[in-house]
């Protein structure tokens, strides 16, 4: 409509587009429930993590926390290590663990994964301090510039490996999530929605490795790897994978990578390595694998893992009939008491 003010101006007044019968309110109302067509599946991506190549570099926590813009958390120092993130958490989707070996309860065979420790003349030490002493008094050691290496580090060793969440094929999580919020993508990968996640925090108690973690101080929602599911969609190698600079941590097909690992632990024992070991590969572990599965030089146990993890769903029939016959014999004892009473 237009409305003439003066011979030379005119001002153009917006015309109101009359609402439909109804319908475009009812669909808005009903668009939430309408479920879009899922992408094509695509074939399983994963990590395989190689422990043994790890140099402790931190690159991929790095490249992680770069990519994902997310927040560094303040240092934590624990005092008995060079970790300064200790573990994974909201705002740490990757976490280099240092884990130092001086002592070793029973020695390691000799090869490349660790020797055993030799013992000093005179005295029996257990301590790092006590060995210092000791060759000092023997004269082992000698007077030497800072940083250069004591003559019995070399059958010691240090433990290094990137932690990451294990995108389980059966993911307690994902069983655990009341509101759907945690799904598979296209990649076969755990991805948690932000926007329908509401906090409840269930699928953090039912992780076994401690992976997910709710941001408290934030967002109030549950945090984790994506696996860099955005550079998936763009045939993009994940962010860590490419930041590693010795290829300790190798992005791919799963079963491209369990072969590549079953190659490389044959390496391993071929040259005497007999604690090497696979985690994550056996089917048993979670009732189907780990899709992010590492190598490691050593027990479960030293890594902070589960040696056989927990799946809480494994517990719910054997816990829903206690709950059931618990109610029944409630139930029965009630009636003959009211019975009994009357």
């Amino acid at each position: 409509m237009v409305v003439e003010t003066t011979p030379n101006t005119t001002l153009v007044q917006p015309t109101v587009a009359k609402r439909r019968s109804g319908t475009p309110v009812l669909l808005n109302m009903f668009k939430p429930l309408h479920k879009e067509t899922p992408p094509p599946q695509q074939a399983t991506m994963g990590f395989f993590t190689d422990t043994s190549i790890c140099i402790g570099c931190k690159a991929c926590e790095v490249a992680c926390r770069q990519w994902n813009q997310l927040t560094p958390p303040p240092a934590q120092w624990s005092g008995s290590s060079y970790d300064n993130t200790t573990h994974l958490g909201a705002h740490t989707w990757r976490h280099v663990q240092f884990i130092e070996q001086i002592d070793r309860v029973e020695p390691a065979s000799n090869g490349h994964a660790g020797q055993p420790v030799p013992e000093l003349p005179l005295f029996e030490v257990q301590t790092l301090e006590d060995k210092i002493a000791a060759a000092k008094f023997e004269g082992i050691l000698p007077e030497t510039p800072p940083g250069t290496a004591l003559p019995f580090f070399n059958n010691e060793r240090w433990l290094m490996r990137s932690d990451v969440c294990k995108h389980c094929a059966n993911a307690p999580c994902q069983e655990a999530c009341p509101t759907g919020a945690i799904i598979r993508t296209e990649f076969d990968t755990v991805y948690v929605q932000q926007d329908i996640c509401n906090g409840c925090g269930y699928c953090t108690v039912a992780c076994p490795f401690g992976v997910i973690a709710r941001d408290d101080g934030g967002s109030h929602t549950a945090h984790k790897c994506t696996l860099c599911y955005d550079r998936l969609k763009d045939d993009m190698e994940p962010a860590c994978a490419k930041a590693c600079p010795t290829d300790s941590i190798t992005f791919g097909e799963v079963e491209q990578l369990k072969e590549r690992a079953r190659e490389r632990l044959g390496v391993l024992k071929k040259h005497g390595v007999k604690e090497a070991r696979l985690y994550g590969v056996d089917d048993q572990i979670l009732d189907g694998g780990l899709n992010s599965f590492f190598l490691l030089l050593e027990e479960p146990e030293v890594y902070n893992l589960p040696r056989n993890p927990a799946r809480p769903m494994n517990n719910v029939p054997v816990a829903s009939l206690w709950s059931i016959l618990a109610a029944l014999v409630l139930g029965l004892a009630s009636m003959l008491f009211f019975q009994q009473k009357d």
